[in-house]
């Protein structure tokens, strides 16, 4: 561990977990790594802001489920407030653990800095749900903020979609379908997304052993979400793999060095960039995958924070 790149603030987690001395979620069964995720997942996160609104309430997908949804907000709702932008935000977890109440802080947060409504999705997780549901899931959840948002007091002519890790893939695909559907987006905010077929780059081979995301727990979420090696070519799971990506929503990337998703995600930017999209992106050093949440002792995080908000702000045209 000592020949990585680390900060001292972020040696200092992952020696931590080190200590501690758990299992490997890979070695689990799913259900046990999402209690075990679940327990872990806000111990590091900056302290929970509280907000004047948050509504929980469901939509219905596609195939009739009853879709998970809560909403965020830095202003109260009430009789003349104005419409506020939206984020439809995607949790990370490999498709397989995480949901809304893992990503609760975090979301508050990103409503708090960017001053606009942040919606959380839980989609539905592998193995019960294979691909594509997660991505079906999510783009129903887009496409229902830019039909009906409006009853929940959403501008929804100023959204923008994004997501960590896992929900960043579902993010950036989304972006993706929502370019061929003529659904505009303001921006697509995506942290460390997945972005490849197969995890071969350089930053999979320097990283595989981790910390946080290992080669084995990458391979394990994966062969739980796909069906086979097919699944790997569709850019939904995929977005390097998309054809074309002309005139896809503008992109923020927060990315982390330490991190085996890293070289995907700066391809995937190249691509955005090749293909006239506007890109902005932001590299932290010395930390790893996760570091997001990891804002009460990683000072990184709060900079990622702050720096996707001001993106959001941008975006959106609001003031800071």
């Amino acid at each position: 561990m000592q020949a990585l790149p680390l900060t001292p603030a972020m040696r200092g987690v992952v020696q931590g977990i080190a200590r501690a001395g758990h299992a490997p979620m890979n070695t689990l069964s799913p259900q046990q790594a999402r209690q075990s995720y679940a327990a872990a997942a806000e111990v590091l996160e900056v302290p929970r802001p509280a907000l004047p609104r948050v509504e929980d309430f469901s939509i219905t997908a596609r195939d009739g489920h009853a879709l998970p949804l809560r909403l965020y907000a830095p202003v109260a709702a009430g009789q003349g407030a104005a419409p506020l932008p939206a984020l439809l935000y995607l949790h990370g977890g490999g498709f397989t653990i995480g949901a809304i109440a893992t990503h609760d802080t975090l979301c508050r947060e990103l409503a708090r800095l960017a001053g606009c409504a942040v919606v959380s999705v839980d989609y539905r997780l592998a193995p019960e749900h294979r691909f594509p549901v997660a991505h079906n899931d999510a783009w129903d959840a887009l496409a229902w903020l830019h039909r009906e948002g409006a009853s929940r007091g959403i501008d929804t002519g100023r959204l923008a979609v994004g997501g960590d890790s896992a929900g960043g893939t579902l993010a950036a695909a989304s972006a993706l379908q929502a370019r061929d559907a003529g659904l505009p987006l303001a921006l697509q905010l995506l942290y460390y997304p997945g972005c490849d077929a197969w995890q071969d780059t350089g930053s999979h081979r320097r990283y595989a052993q981790g910390p946080i995301l290992s080669k084995e727990l990458i391979a394990w979420f994966f062969g739980l979400y796909l069906r086979d090696d097919a699944d790997r070519e569709d850019w939904r799971f995929a977005p390097l793999r998309v054809p074309d990506a002309e005139g896809v929503a503008p992109a923020w990337f927060g990315l982390a060095e330490c991190d085996p998703l890293l070289d995907e995600g700066l391809a995937y930017a190249d691509l955005l960039r090749a293909a006239a999209v506007p890109v902005e992106l932001e590299l932290w050093r010395g930390v790893t995958h996760e570091f997001i949440k990891m804002g009460r002792v990683v000072p990184e995080a709060r900079a990622a924070h702050a720096a996707a908000a001001a993106a959001l702000r941008q975006a959106f045209g609001t003031a800071p």
